[in-house]
């Protein structure tokens, strides 16, 4: 069996570029489309009320998956777990300052539920598997061997309306703190 882990970022991963792909987020009301989530029920960020963080990341790896041949190279791909278990590690906090938390990515439920269960999150991950609100809302997308998948960004999102936009994310392991300092700073 093999085992990798995913919780050591490399030191030699390339950083990405803010490449403007997100500049029309920020102001912009959530639209009401409704996700698949982990625990079975349907979630639509717009019509969700008060402070929401939702975190979107390319794909959850699995610890007993073969290793995924040109990931490392792909600026912004890797770090999709540590940036799931910064969130989980700074849940209450969150919490604390109103935030609820969701995570988005391409994947099925079932693949997330697997993500959810191994890592311990005590939040719901949604499924744009059918990329129609990463369609609506055009957030950058890449392809890896065929799969497409979001790439990695943050909103804060309050009564539907998108307050703030994290984008690029890296490194995705800090992603949570400089949320919570964001939320600390500004009357959201």
């Amino acid at each position: 069996m093999i085992t990798r882990n995913l919780l050591v970022l490399p030191d030699d991963l390339p950083v990405p570029e803010d490449d403007n792909a997100c500049a029309h987020l920020e102001g912009a009301d959530m639209p009401t489309i409704a996700l698949g989530s982990t625990s079975g029920i349907k979630v639509n960020l717009g019509l969700e009320s008060g402070i929401s963080v939702v975190y979107f990341y390319p794909m959850t790896g699995r610890p007993d998956a073969p290793p995924m041949i040109g990931w490392n190279e792909i600026p912004g791909a890797r770090g999709c777990t540590l940036q799931s278990c910064s969130f989980r590690d700074h849940h209450a906090d969150l919490l604390e300052l109103g935030a609820k938390v969701y995570g988005v990515s391409a994947q099925s439920s079932e693949d997330q539920k697997e993500a959810v269960q191994r890592l311990h999150l005590p939040f719901e991950l949604l499924s744009d598997s059918s990329f129609h609100l990463t369609t609506v809302m055009r957030l950058p997308t890449f392809t890896y061997n065929s799969l497409r998948l979001i790439k990695r960004l943050t909103l804060i999102i309050k009564d539907g309306s998108i307050r703030r936009v994290f984008y690029p994310v890296f490194p995705p392991n800090e992603n949570a703190i400089n949320v919570i300092v964001w939320l600390q700073n500004n009357n959201v």
